[in-house]
């Protein structure tokens, strides 16, 4: 197990040095492509792995995140959708709190259940304000959650609620515009976030190309998560 990765974030975070997440969902894996997966991210200029989705339906995580383990050395953190997806295999654990959305399941009811599965483990667990912003289309997050994103032009919501999830004590803000988006978060929303909290910002969802990373860490995102993007085409970053 690698430790004190929040840790590393806040250095990374004070010493101006952006982050990049790849977002691997197991039900869009074939175990036997993964040595080549592994590869692809090896020669990228991936930080992190992500491992999750809004619903895991394949029981293959523990074996997916043994084999990265084996052959590379990026930590790897786990995104659940829910407590049935937590994996002691991992490194870390993005705890998601849905603060976009009033749904109680998704505040802090899987939060209490998952609570004692992750007692048992050595993860590392990171409190994270999960901030679901509209995006052109219904997303998995939406349509498992049964919440509403937090329209794309109310940047004043989306700002207050960043800083309310950082009053709660949240350790990372995650500005999401859902898996498969048509339009990711508004710039100006990253960039109106990103001045006003302290704890570091991630930005994912509806990023399509190397300029769309960019453009959210020229606004102010300390770590961008690419997941649709790079299961389309594993030479996302050779493009």
């Amino acid at each position: 197990m690698k430790n004190n990765l929040y840790s590393q974030i806040i250095k990374a975070k004070t010493n101006n040095k952006k982050l990049l997440a790849i977002l691997l969902d197991p039900d869009k894996i074939d175990l036997n492509t993964v040595a080549g997966l592994i590869s692809k991210i090896d020669q990228s200029p991936a930080t992190h792995i992500f491992i999750g989705g809004s619903q895991v339906t394949t029981n293959i995580q523990d074996e997916l995140i043994i084999q990265i383990k084996q052959n590379c050395d990026l930590p790897i953190f786990l995104f659940p959708g829910n407590p049935s997806q937590i994996s002691d295999k991992a490194d870390a654990i993005l705890f998601l709190s849905l603060i976009s959305g009033r749904n109680p399941d998704f505040l802090i009811e899987h939060q209490v259940k998952a609570a004692p599965i992750l007692k048992k483990t050595q993860l590392e667990v990171i409190s994270t304000g999960y901030i679901l912003i509209e995006s052109g289309t219904e997303t998995a997050v939406e349509r498992v959650s049964k919440t509403k994103p937090l329209n794309r032009n109310n940047l004043d919501l989306a700002l207050a609620t960043a800083q309310a999830g950082e009053m709660l004590g949240n350790k990372l803000i995650y500005l999401e515009a859902g898996s498969g988006a048509k339009q990711a978060v508004p710039l100006e929303m990253i960039a109106l976030v990103a001045q006003n909290i302290e704890i570091p910002l991630l930005v994912g969802g509806g990023i399509v190309d190397l300029q769309g990373i960019q453009n959210a860490y020229d606004s102010g995102a300390d770590l961008v998560i690419i997941g649709t993007a790079f299961e389309n085409d594993n030479n996302f970053f050779n493009a």
